[in-house]
């Protein structure tokens, strides 16, 4: 049996499932020094797993604030550039309005001015 055959089992007779690994995998394992040597490393991983599953990390003194800071200076930004952007499209649409009356009174004017010019 070859090493590349068992690799896939490697994991599950680390973590102790003996049971539903192949028994010729098994007994390859336990005279390969190549595969012991990987499953000493699966088993180095299991075990930083379960440490990291069982260990509380306590978040350093500060941090919670610090986050909360951040997060409402980003939303006052955001509230800040919408505000901002409003006005922007208010600022504009006042200055379409302004050029379309002003247009309007130029026509008026133009008009007038040639009624005069015929009544006269």
């Amino acid at each position: 049996m070859r090493c590349e055959q068992v690799v896939d089992d490697l994991a599950d007779l680390a973590a102790g499932h003996t049971e539903v690994v192949a028994p010729d995998h098994v007994a390859h394992v336990e005279h390969c020094l190549r595969c012991q040597a990987e499953m000493v490393q699966y088993r180095k991983l299991l075990r930083a797993l379960r440490t990291l599953r069982t260990e509380v990390l306590e978040p350093s003194p500060g941090l919670l604030a610090d986050v909360l800071a951040g997060i409402e200076e980003e939303a006052e930004r955001h509230a800040i550039a919408g505000l901002l952007r409003g006005r922007r499209v208010a600022y504009l649409g006042g200055l379409a309005a302004a050029t379309a009356a002003a247009g309007g009174a130029i026509v008026l004017a133009n008009h007038a001015r040639r009624r005069v010019k015929l009544a006269g």
